[in-house]
C-alpha cells in the first residue's frame, strides 16, 4: 500500500498557539497540500485563525472552548484521506517525523505513535507520571505501551472513527484511542521520536488533568477488560474476609457480620465483572 504525505490529512488542535502555527504551518504547507492541512480552532482569543487564514489551510472553528478532545473529534470528521495524523500546534512535534510515522502505516500498523524519549519530558513529574500511565495501562492491555498520552500519531482514518464515540472532549483522547484500538484487535506500533520544548503556555493542570487521566485509564480498562480490574478487587476483599473470619473464628468463637459483608462484596464484585466481561464482548462484536 502506498502512502504519501500528500495523500493524508493532518489534524492540529489549537487553543491560543498562533505563536507555534506560525513556525509549524510554512513547514507543512513545504510538506503538503494547505487543504490537506485542518487546524481546529477551539475558542482561541489570539490570532490563531488569522495564522491558518494566511496558509491557507482548512479551518475548523468552535465557538468557544470545547476542550481538546473535541477539536480531534471535529478534525478526525473532517478528514477524507486514508490516513490521518494528529499532531500539536505548539512546536513540540518535528514535521520530518511524520515520515516514520507513515512508513509504519505502510508496514501494516492501524495507528503509529511518536513515543518521546526521557529527554523529552517537560519535568521529572511528568516523566514519573507518564511512567506509571504506561505501566498501568501495559498490565490492563498485555501489551507493551511506550507513551500513552502522546498527541503525535497517524492512524487509518475509517478505524479511528468507529472510536469517537468513546473519546472525552478533555486532554486524554490519546490514553482513550490508543486503549480503544488494542481492545480491538488493531495493530498499534511505536516509533521513537524527540519532541521539543513547547511554545507558549502548557494549557494541562497536572493535578487535575493527572487525576483525569488515570480514571480514564480505568474507564478504558473496564471497557477493555473488566476482569482485570474487577477479579483483583474481587480477591482482595475475599482475602481480607477469610483472614477475618478465621480470625474472629478463633478469638470469639462464631463467624461475624463482617466477615459475611466482606464476602459477600467479594462475590458481588466478580459478578459485576462477569457481566460487564460479556457487554463488552457484545460492544466490540463488530
Amino acid at each position: 500500500m502506498t502512502i504519501d504525505i500528500k495523500h493524508c490529512n493532518i489534524v492540529i488542535p489549537a487553543k491560543n498557539e498562533a505563536e507555534g502555527l506560525t513556525l509549524l504551518l510554512p513547514q507543512l504547507v513545504a510538506m503538503t497540500a494547505a487543504e490537506k492541512i485542518i487546524v481546529v480552532d477551539d475558542g482561541s482569543t489570539d490570532g490563531t485563525a488569522d495564522i491558518c487564514r494566511q496558509h491557507g489551510v482548512t479551518l475548523i472553528s468552535h465557538p468557544y472552548s470545547m476542550g481538546n478532545g473535541a477539536a480531534i473529534k471535529s478534525g478526525a470528521r473532517q478528514a477524507n484521506e486514508t490516513v490521518t495524523i494528529f499532531m500539536d500546534a505548539d512546536g513540540q512535534h518535528n514535521p520530518a517525523d511524520i515520515h516514520r510515522l507513515l512508513d509504519a502505516i505502510k508496514t501494516g500498523y492501524d495507528m503509529a505513535i511518536g513515543a518521546r524519549d526521557s529527554s523529552s519530558q517537560a519535568s521529572s513529574a511528568r516523566r514519573l507520571g507518564n511512567g506509571i500511565y504506561n505501566q498501568l495501562a501495559s498490565m490492563i492491555t498485555g501489551h507493551r505501551i511506550e507513551d500513552l498520552t502522546s498527541g503525535f500519531r497517524a492512524v487509518r482514518t475509517e478505524k479511528f472513527r468507529e472510536f469517537l464515540p468513546l473519546l472525552p472532549n478533555g486532554f486524554s483522547y490519546p490514553t482513550t484511542s490508543t486503549m480503544a484500538f488494542f481492545r480491538a484487535g488493531y495493530a498499534v506500533g511505536y516509533i521513537p521520536i524527540t519532541a521539543n520544548k513547547r511554545m507558549g503556555n502548557s494549557h494541562i493542570n497536572l493535578l487535575k488533568d493527572g487525576t483525569r487521566f488515570f480514571l480514564i485509564i480505568f474507564k478504558i480498562g473496564t471497557l477493555y477488560s473488566p476482569l482485570k480490574i474487577f477479579l483483583p478487587i474481587s480477591l482482595l476483599f475475599f482475602a481480607l474476609g477469610s483472614i477475618y473470619s478465621v480470625y474472629t473464628l478463633a478469638v470469639k468463637g462464631h463467624f461475624t457480620n463482617m466477615s459475611a459483608l466482606l464476602l459477600s462484596v467479594s462475590v458481588l464484585i466478580f459478578l459485576i465483572g462477569l457481566v460487564s466481561e460479556q457487554i463488552t464482548a457484545l460492544l466490540y462484536r463488530d
